[in-house]
């Protein structure tokens, strides 16, 4: 089936534009002018109307299980203080009738958008929802929680509960549990919460591609193995692989392996898997690895340390030897690796590890990176380059570390981190992405904060504008870039003869539309393998 779109604005990137593009058997066979390709032989033609077409959009980090499981939770994203968190949580509770035992879940809180002022969520807060039913909220960036007095209690979690190497488990005053939890002490709470099944995670994934598809995500590279604590990662694969045979994969999924121990990692490796072993709809990527934890929730792990708590460095997940171990294991055996790395404390770390890694294993074409590649000093993004990393960034991020990055990490840090345009400009590949359920998995968000260095609501001036992306900078790094981190890009992301027919119809052209309107911009339809797969309501 030869199928032509026709009479559209079509962006082949670098601000090439042509019209008309023939798809045949999932991929582009042909791009040109209308005349040219109206007088080829199709089955069927659609007129776009001069909508703008681009290549279907690369996250190239997020959660995609994640995603689809804090669908189903009670949304804090929008809470605005502690008082309307509880309400949130107290009017879901009533919403959905459960019953009484049940875990109530939520995720999306930011303390620092609470007014008036009164810091995380403890297990007293939490409290005043239910004492009857357990309670566990999730901060936004996924590196903190909070229960409340009745999980403790049937988690059996006291004061002598012992708390793994790179986590908290935050006490009051008088030395008593609060209910917080920060980054490797989560999973005492999440490991014991109930697992779901395969049949669940299907449908979880199935709400989270619906969601990225409308919003023009063709491809992810995505990090699920470990999102259920007391789910063997087999059974994750077993539920991608089961949607894939049944012909319900909408995204093309490159899953960023987590694992944290170097048995973990050669079990994995011992069973077939490792970078590239997959189809072109699932394939397995990196090893993953979780450096750091959050700016947000002060876990992020700072060299010299916060610039408003100087006592406070945050949490390293894994000590100088163990990263060394790890990424060692994965280069030994030629995979690929990428870190999340936030503090500039762990990037030396994840650095060095790097560096002696490639010594002992070197490849030309390794395409390891940094995922975040926040807080940065100058020395570090000279290695970066040095080393030919790759960068897994966020520009989405801005919209709410332009206002807290001079406070925590310092003025001096501050004037050389978030350096997009200087990794780019000296070298370095680097795609885009949103982290989601971070943040919403919308791409023009991040483009718009690309290319203004501004929250997106512009209540702050630009946050070291010379670093800002030009439009098709921003695109490339959201499309073409993220295929070349999962070494397909003579494969998808671009509009091009051969190339796969993921592609998406914007409501707008970007190019037209004000810097600060970008992410005003909606998607009209998308497709993947050259079948649409979501259509907006006229």
């Amino acid at each position: 089936m030869k199928t032509l779109y026709y009479n559209g604005n079509v962006y082949c990137g670098e601000e090439n534009f042509q019209q008309a593009f023939l798809v045949e058997e999932g991929r582009i066979t042909h791009v040109g002018t209308d005349q040219a390709l109206l007088s080829m032989p199709h089955d069927q033609a659609e007129n776009m109307q001069g909508a703008f077409l681009c290549p279907g959009f690369n996250d190239s980090h997020m959660h995609l299980l994640n995603l689809g499981n804090t669908m189903a939770m009670c949304p804090l994203a929008e809470a605005d203080s502690l008082a309307g968190l509880i309400r949130r949580l107290s009017f879901f509770l009533e919403q959905k009738a459960l019953p009484a035992g049940k875990w109530l879940l939520g995720r999306g809180w930011n303390q620092d958008h609470f007014s008036p002022a009164s810091g995380m969520p403890t297990r007293f807060d939490l409290d005043q929802v239910s004492t009857v039913h357990p309670i566990c909220i999730v901060r936004c960036c996924g590196h903190a929680l909070s229960v409340n007095s009745r999980a403790l209690e049937v988690l059996g979690i006291t004061e002598s509960t012992a708390c793994p190497p790179g986590g908290t488990l935050c006490k009051d005053e008088t030395g008593r549990l609060n209910g917080i939890f920060l980054d490797a002490a989560m999973p005492l709470v999440q490991g014991r919460l109930p697992a779901p099944t395969v049949l669940d995670m299907k449908d979880m994934l199935l709400s989270a591609m619906k969601k990225l598809n409308s919003v023009g995500v063709t491809s992810c590279h995505t990090d699920d193995l470990i999102t259920f604590e007391n789910v063997p990662w087999q059974q994750v694969i077993q539920a991608y692989r089961e949607l894939e045979a049944e012909g319900r994969l909408t995204v093309r999924v490159y899953q960023q392996s987590q694992f944290t121990t170097p048995h973990g990692l050669q079990a994995f490796l011992d069973n077939g898997y490792n970078t590239g072993v997959g189809s072109a709809f699932f394939k397995i990527g990196p090893l993953k690895m979780l450096g750091d934890g959050s700016l947000g929730a002060r876990t992020a792990f700072l060299r010299d340390g916060y610039a408003d708590a100087p006592d406070e460095h945050g949490l390293a997940l894994f000590t100088q030897d163990e990263m060394d171990a790890m990424i060692g294991l994965a280069r030994k055996n030629g995979m690929q690796c990428a870190v999340h790395v936030i503090g500039d404390g762990i990037l030396d770390r994840v650095l060095l590890a790097y560096e002696k890694a490639f010594a002992r294993y070197p490849a030309a074409d390794h395409r390891c990176g940094i995922i975040h590649v926040q807080l940065t000093r100058p020395d570090q993004l000279e290695k970066i380059r040095a080393l030919n990393l790759h960068a897994y960034v966020q520009s989405v991020f801005l919209d709410y570390d332009s206002h807290i990055v001079h406070a925590r990490a310092g003025e001096t840090l501050a004037a050389s981190s978030y350096a997009f345009r200087t990794l780019q400009k000296t070298g370095v590949s680097l795609s885009n992405g949103t982290d989601c359920p971070v943040e919403e998995p919308n791409p023009m968000r991040g483009i718009q904060c690309a290319v203004t260095r501004q929250p997106l609501d512009q209540s702050l001036p630009p946050y070291r504008p010379e670093e800002k992306m030009s439009l098709s900078q921003a695109l490339h790094s959201y499309t073409r870039a993220g295929a070349y981190a999962s070494f397909e890009e003579h494969f998808k992301g671009n509009i091009a003869p051969g190339m796969a027919a993921d592609f998406v119809a914007l409501s707008h052209n970007p190019f037209l539309v004000p810097p600060h309107a970008l992410s005003s911009i909606t998607v009209k339809a998308t497709w993947v393998n050259g079948k649409n797969v979501f259509r907006a309501a006229e």
